[in-house]
């Protein structure tokens, strides 16, 4: 089936976009030279569900330059920009995705991308792998493996490789070093105080920040807040990552007791009713709510919903909701995430390294097709150090290497 996007004529808008962020990814462009020159998806059958913007839109023309034949949709109904959809679809890809999609639109591009019989799948999330053990499982004898890009993704995964239902191999890309130590922490770090300052317009200098969860993506959060002027507030259920939040310098308590001060709250879990009906009486006149995980079920919207007296439209992007008690909580994005949903996502150069890892793990699902478990992987550890080395070579950093005899102290032991 040809593409479906929202508006074709915005096509010049989204290639602008993407011509942009391929001048700011040297990794990928090297990439690309080899797989036009290489060709090593010929004939191979794509299929991507990820957050479809200039950056991802990229990766899916890399794997079209490679030979492979792509149908891409995106993660996340409001993350999706209209004009890169129709860019690539003007290229001749296959996308089946526009902007504020219903539900059930969202999970007719789903099947829609599936329709292509893929023989690997880029997932954001885990979607695609969803639909593909439940009401797509016609599909499954022409998978060879696939890619999950995000923790909530690989969350999934190995809830379901631990329950023996996995049906074909997944790298989880989001567990490589060269993913969580920068896309997470500087990538998120940077990109959800892009959507909160874009949408807000409000200083954070001064203000009392809690942020839900300490993993990489907190962590990045918390550093660019205190870099911002913010006071910082950790609730954590890992008394290990609460230790390392106090020893950062941050306050830490549970989520009871930061609702009656903070100013604005972010949530990272991956997990559901991070905050809920029991903290929204609690919380400041204008405080602001928001998400950075992936689903929108870590605010409980459904519940605010319900307690508000008064439902309004504040400014874009921005719901306001009037308590019982007459103070007004704003929620961003309707929940879903900020540095996407009301932003750009994360930076390109961050990306770069990101989807050198997917586009690379990409290669190894196909070559070693047959021979892979159906279980969880990780990314190989030379595909990690490679993309690191990558990197830094497109800085123009040089680094030293051990000498044989260094070599060979290391591997002593006396």
């Amino acid at each position: 089936m040809k593409s479906l996007v929202r508006d074709i004529s915005l096509a010049g808008r989204g290639k602008q976009k993407i011509e942009w962020v391929r001048q700011n990814m040297p990794l990928l462009r090297t990439l690309e030279e080899r797989f036009v020159k290489d060709r090593p998806f010929e004939n191979i059958r794509i299929a991507l569900s990820i957050h479809l913007e200039a950056k991802t839109a990229y990766l899916a023309k890399l794997f079209a330059l490679g030979g492979g034949e792509v149908s891409i949709t995106g993660s996340n109904p409001l993350s999706t920009q209209d004009d890169v959809a129709a860019a690539l679809a003007k290229e001749g890809l296959r996308v089946y995705a526009w902007h504020n999609a219903t539900d059930e639109e969202y999970i007719g591009h789903l099947n829609l991308v599936l329709g292509c019989k893929p023989n690997i799948i880029i997932d954001d999330g885990g979607d695609l792998v969803h639909l593909l053990h439940t009401s797509r499982k016609e599909l499954l004898p022409s998978i060879m493996g696939g890619c999950e890009e995000t923790t909530t993704g690989v969350i999934r995964l190995r809830a379901m490789h631990k329950e023996g239902v996995l049906k074909f191999p997944m790298v989880a890309v989001n567990n490589a070093y060269c993913k969580y130590l920068f896309d997470n922490r500087y990538g998120t770090g940077q990109s959800v105080w892009d959507g909160i300052n874009k949408t807000t317009n409000l200083i954070v200098a001064g203000k009392d920040v809690v942020i839900a969860g300490y993993g990489w993506c907190g962590k990045g959060i918390a550093m660019r807040a205190r870099g911002l002027g913010a006071s910082v507030i950790v609730c954590e259920i890992d008394s290990i990552k609460a230790a390392e939040a106090v020893m950062d310098g941050y306050k830490v308590m549970p989520m009871a007791e930061a609702a009656r001060y903070g100013d604005v709250f972010i949530t990272v879990t991956g997990c559901e009713r991070v905050i809920h009906e029991e903290h929204f009486s609690s919380m400041k006149d204008g405080a602001i709510l928001c998400n950075a995980g992936h689903f929108d079920v870590e605010v409980s919207v459904k519940e605010l919903e319900e307690v508000a007296v008064l439902k309004k439209q504040q400014r874009n992007n921005i719901t306001g909701y009037k308590m019982a008690n007459g103070k007004w909580i704003n929620l961003l994005a309707r929940g879903r995430l900020v540095n996407l949903a009301a932003g750009d996502g994360h930076p390109a150069e961050i990306m770069d390294m990101s989807f050198a890892l997917q586009a690379m793990s990409a290669e190894y699902i196909l070559e070693n097709n047959g021979e892979l478990k159906n279980a969880v992987h990780e990314v190989p550890e030379e595909i990690d150090r490679e993309v690191a080395a990558m990197k830094l070579s497109s800085w123009g950093i040089q680094i030293d290497s051990l000498t044989d005899g260094q070599k060979k102290y290391l591997d002593s032991w006396c």
